[in-house]
């Protein structure tokens, strides 16, 4: 278990709730999701995204999960104005709570699903 959260810190999850998110993914059976995939916003600084999925589609499903910080105002205005300046017609945005994540994942892994991120193989 160990070996295996090392391993997915190298491959670029940077918060518990990320580890969160690929554990969700394995336990119900979804495609594991790039993560801290670096796009430029709409005033062109450079931000990192939680979690991505391309969907059969071509648009990109994003996940961004926010801890006890985002709950914060000042945090919490940055995420709104963020989530503006990242916004795209090909890229849909969505957010959840890492207590959500951890207390509730099959409800996150359902809207997923539902939202088209494709089964694992």
């Amino acid at each position: 278990m160990f070996r295996q959260t090392l391993g997915e810190i190298a491959d670029g999850s940077q918060s518990v709730a990320e580890l969160d998110v690929l554990r969700m993914c394995r336990d119900y059976g979804l495609c594991m999701p790039r993560q801290q995939t670096k796009r430029r916003d709409a005033s062109g600084r450079i931000r990192f995204t939680d979690c991505e999925w391309l969907l059969s589609d071509g648009r990109t499903l994003v996940l961004e999960v926010d801890g006890a910080f985002h709950m914060e105002v000042e945090h919490w205005e940055d995420d709104l104005a963020r989530q503006r300046a990242l916004a795209a017609h090909d890229r849909v945005q969505i957010r959840c709570t890492a207590r959500e994540l951890r207390d509730d994942p099959g409800s996150i892994a359902r809207d997923l699903r539902l939202l088209g991120v494709p089964r694992a193989a």
